[in-house]
């Protein structure tokens, strides 16, 4: 053991760290490819993701106005929306039922149990990501559209 280090036992993680971003695979032409390849080759950009993020995000500010009108004519929420067990015990006191409507990452916590999902939960539309059990996702499978 060196000065200054300790040795930790016993750490647990309380809470996994949602990950900011999803992995997706894409098939490209052989030439297109190359000029990626050459892009990162001269410098212009340090990786393939490096290049193919970059376009993406500069197609997504090309059609930012477009994308905003259709976020607000669909009612999506932006970004994050996590949903708690204690959320969806609140819409059943109130005798509510949600509708899950996300342009990002939406999250049903693993506490949530598939009767109080499928209680509580009208429908689900997930523009990007939905993080919930397979069992929560299972149950709810014919109210995502």
């Amino acid at each position: 053991m060196m000065k200054g280090w300790y040795m930790v036992e016993n750490v647990y993680q309380l809470r996994p760290k949602p990950s900011d971003s999803e992995k997706i695979t894409i098939n490209l032409g052989y030439v297109d490819l190359g000029h990626i390849d050459l892009m990162v080759q001269d410098g212009f950009y340090s990786n393939r993701t490096d290049f193919i993020r970059t376009a993406i995000r500069n197609q997504l500010e090309r059609h930012a106005e477009v994308v905003k009108q259709s976020t607000a004519r669909k009612s999506l929420d932006l970004g994050l929306r996590n949903y708690s067990r204690e959320d969806l015990e609140a819409a059943r006191r109130a005798g509510a039922m949600l509708e899950i409507n996300v342009l990002g990452l939406a999250t049903i916590a693993a506490d949530v149990s598939l009767e109080l999902a499928r209680a509580t939960i009208a429908s689900v539309v997930v523009l990007g990501a939905l993080h919930a059990s397979p069992e929560v996702k299972a149950a709810l499978a014919d109210r995502m559209r």
